[in-house]
């Protein structure tokens, strides 16, 4: 049985532990790759638009926007544009499980300035559900091996271009945690035609985030529950340079 308050300090180490190793996982990929032939369709999709900005456009488009953050003072090995929020992105509070006088000095709360775009309008979505508030195990991990040189750039958790979120907080002060709220049935499907239907309430306010996310092509991959056992707690959300496809599971 999972503790009640199943989202804590000890639950990042054993996150980065883990990883998001799926060599020698059993996966169905029941929910196929969305192509997009269209070109114009594709390149004006929030994901590829941000995944592909250059360093300066993303500061540009940040400091436009308003959203707040900070530039980390060091480099961070694989991760083009390090910052840190510093603030709310439309009233919700992104951050990691670590207690907050522990978060300043944390890599975990350390993100590409391309994820902080699409967590930006993420985040739209999340206030239209009166979120305020977004736990997650990680964004930014340092990748085990340097062996390809530390200019190299890295991608998904390691390049600070995905985030895992467990559980979000309503301006009511409830939880919608993933493991609780949303029961892993492997190969389900997410989204459209023929998706699986929870009965729980809060797990149906879940699918629907992450469905909504995904009309509107925030992140190339996302995967839930129903992906494998290894996300069964936890919804990862991705953007990635170069793809020209999406991935809902």
């Amino acid at each position: 049985m999972r503790p009640a308050r199943w989202f804590t300090p000890t639950l990042v180490a054993t996150t980065v532990a883990l990883g998001l190793a799926l060599v020698g996982s059993h996966v169905h990929a029941s929910n196929k790759y969305l192509e997009l032939p269209d070109v114009q369709e594709l390149t004006r999709s929030p994901a590829h638009r941000y995944a592909n900005m250059g360093n300066d456009e993303v500061l540009a488009e940040l400091r436009a926007r308003g959203v707040p953050f900070t530039q980390t003072t060091a480099p961070q090995y694989g991760v083009r544009l390090p910052i840190k929020l510093t603030g709310r992105l439309h009233g919700v509070w992104i951050h990691s499980v670590l207690p907050e006088e522990q978060r300043a000095t944390s890599p975990f709360e350390i993100l590409d300035g391309r994820l902080a775009l699409a967590l930006d309008d993420f985040s739209r979505i999340l206030e239209r559900h009166d979120i305020v508030e977004v736990i997650h195990f990680t964004m930014y991990r340092p990748a085990q091996t340097a062996a390809h040189g530390k200019d190299v750039q890295q991608f998904r958790h390691p390049g600070g271009l995905a985030i895992d979120v467990g559980a979000l907080k309503k301006r009511s002060g409830h939880w919608l945690a993933v493991g609780p709220h949303w029961p892993s049935q492997i190969g389900g499907k997410t989204c459209g035609t023929g998706a699986r239907s929870l009965l729980a309430r809060r797990g149906r306010e879940l699918m629907s985030i992450v469905c909504e996310a995904a009309d509107q092509r925030i992140f190339h991959f996302t995967l839930t529950p129903h992906f494998n056992q290894a996300h069964a707690d936890h919804l990862h959300m991705e953007i990635k340079p170069g793809v020209k496809w999406f991935l809902i599971n």
